[in-house]
C-alpha cells in the first residue's frame, strides 16, 4: 500500500473480530422498537417481512462478497466505486458513506444518553448530555488510537454484551409464550409486506462496516466473504427469534413504544425492564465503537486515493493507525452530535446507504470485465440474475426515499462535487 519509507497498518483483525464487525453494525438500537413497527402493519405476519428483507439484504451481501474478494485495501464502497467507475463516482461513494457515518454517529450518541438517562437522568440533559457524550467518544477514540487491536477487541467485547440481553431475552421468553396467541406463521397482505420488508431492510444494514478495514484484516479476500455471509445467516435467524418471542409474550406489542423492555418485564418483572434497557445502552455504545473503527478508514482510503489531503492518510510509527482521521473522525462526531439541528443531516443516511448498495452490485459485471484474470475466492452464483435483482432492490428502496431526503442527499452530492473540483484544481 503505502509509500516507500512510511508506517503501514497492520494485518490484525481476525475472522471472528470482521465477522463481530458486522454484526454489531446490523443489529442496533432499532430492533428495540421495531418489533412493535412491524407487528401494527402486519399482525401475526410479521415473521415474514424479516424473512423477505433477510432474503433481499442476503442477495446485496452476495455482491459485496464478490466484490470484497478483490481487493485487500481499505475503503469498503468507496474503493470498489473508484476501480469500476472512476475517480469521481468513488469520490461521491467516499463523502456520502463518511457523512453518513458521522451523523450516525450523532444520532446514536444522543440515544445513547437518553438510555443512560434511565439509570442517570442528568446523562440525558444539559451539561450532563454534554460529557456524557464527549466522554464516550473520548474513550472510544483512545482505544481506536492506540491500536486497531485493542479497537477489535472493545468492538469484540461490546458485541456480545449487548447481543447477551437479547439472546436471555430470547432464551427465557420461550418458556413464557401465550399457548392461546395467533398462529406466528401466516400469509400476509402483499401490500403490507413491502411495507414493513422496506422498514427491516435498514436493520439488516451495517454490514457494510466489516468491508472498510481491508488493510488491517487478515486474509481479507478469503475472511471478508465468510465474515460477510456468516453475519446474515446470524441476524437473519436472530431477528426471527426476538420478533417470535415478542409476539408470542406481549399481547399489545403493536402498540408499545417499548416491546422488548415491555415483553422482558411481562415475564421476568421489573429486572427484564432494566436487563434491556441496559442492553439498549451497550448496543449504542458497540454501534459507535463500531463507528470509531470504520469512519478514520474511509477517510484514510480517500487520502490514500490522493482525493482527500495526504496529511490524512498518515499512519502512527508506533501505533500503526490512521492517527488523524481517528481524530478528525471523533472532532466532527462530537460536533455533529452537538449541533441542535444535526437531526436534519441524518436523512442522508438512508440514501447514502443505497447508493453504495447499488454502486457495489453495479460494479460486479464491471470488475468481471475490468479485471477478468484476478484470483476470486467468491463468486456470485447464477451469473447476473443475482446483480441485477439487487439492483433492481435498491432501486425499489430508493423509491421509497421522502421529498426531504432526497432534497438534503441531493444538495450533499452537489457539495461533494465541488470539494472533488476544487481539492483537484488545488493539487494542480
Amino acid at each position: 500500500m503505502a509509500t516507500t519509507g512510511r508506517p503501514e497498518l497492520i494485518r490484525a483483525v481476525g475472522l471472528f473480530s470482521l465477522t463481530a464487525i458486522a454484526v454489531n453494525g446490523m443489529v442496533g438500537s432499532g430492533i428495540f422498537v421495531l418489533p412493535a413497527q412491524v407487528a401494527k402493519i402486519l399482525g401475526p405476519a410479521a415473521l415474514s417481512a424479516y424473512l423477505a428483507a433477510g432474503l433481499a439484504a442476503g442477495l446485496i451481501i452476495l455482491c459485496f462478497a464478490e466484490v470484497a474478494a478483490l481487493f485487500d485495501r481499505s475503503g469498503g464502497p468507496y474503493l470498489y466505486a473508484r476501480a469500476a467507475f472512476g475517480s469521481f463516482v468513488g469520490f461521491e461513494i467516499g463523502w456520502m458513506m463518511l457523512l453518513a457515518r458521522l451523523t450516525a454517529m450523532a444520532a446514536i450518541s444522543n440515544a445513547f444518553a437518553s438510555y443512560l438517562g434511565f439509570f442517570w437522568p442528568g446523562a440525558a440533559v444539559g451539561a450532563g448530555r454534554v460529557l456524557v457524550i464527549t466522554g464516550a467518544i473520548t474513550v472510544l477514540t483512545v482505544i481506536n488510537y492506540r491500536g486497531v487491536r485493542y479497537g477489535t477487541w472493545v468492538n469484540n467485547l461490546l458485541t456480545v454484551s449487548k447481543l447477551a440481553p437479547l439472546l436471555f431475552f430470547v432464551i427465557a421468553g420461550l418458556f413464557f409464550l401465550n399457548p392461546s396467541r395467533p398462529p406466528a406463521w401466516t400469509l400476509p397482505d402483499p401490500a403490507a409486506l413491502r411495507q414493513a420488508s422496506l422498514l427491516l431492510i435498514f436493520a439488516f444494514g451495517g454490514f457494510e462496516f466489516a468491508v472498510v478495514p481491508g488493510e488491517e484484516v487478515i486474509h481479507p479476500r478469503r475472511n471478508v466473504p465468510i465474515a460477510l455471509l456468516a453475519a446474515i445467516c446470524f441476524v437473519a435467524v436472530f431477528y426471527v427469534m426476538i420478533q417470535f418471542v415478542a409476539q408470542g409474550t406481549l399481547p399489545e406489542l403493536a402498540s408499545s413504544a417499548t416491546p422488548l423492555a415491555s415483553a422482558s418485564r411481562k415475564f421476568l418483572g421489573p429486572v427484564g425492564g432494566i436487563l434491556l434497557t441496559a442492553g439498549a445502552v451497550l448496543s449504542t455504545t458497540g454501534t459507535n465503537s463500531a463507528l470509531m473503527l470504520v469512519t478514520p478508514r474511509i477517510l484514510f482510503a480517500m487520502a490514500e486515493g490522493q482525493q482527500l489531503p495526504s496529511v490524512i492518510g498518515r499512519v502512527h510509527p508506533r501505533f500503526r493507525t490512521p492517527y488523524v482521521a481517528i481524530l478528525l473522525s471523533a472532532a466532527f462526531g462530537v460536533a455533529c452530535a452537538m449541533y441542535s439541528q444535526f437531526a436534519s443531516l441524518a436523512a442522508i443516511s438512508a440514501i447514502a446507504r443505497l447508493l453504495s448498495y447499488m454502486a457495489t452490485c453495479l460494479a460486479v459485471p464491471v470488475l468481471r470485465r475490468k479485471m477478468p484474470e484476478a484470483a476470486r475466492w467468491f463468486s456470485v452464483p447464477g451469473g447476473m440474475t443475482i446483480p441485477i435483482a439487487a439492483v433492481a432492490l435498491s432501486v425499489w428502496l430508493l423509491m421509497g426515499s421522502t421529498r426531504n431526503q432526497i432534497t438534503i442527499s441531493a444538495a450533499t452530492m452537489v457539495a461533494g462535487a465541488l470539494v472533488f473540483w476544487c481539492y483537484r484544481l488545488v493539487r494542480k
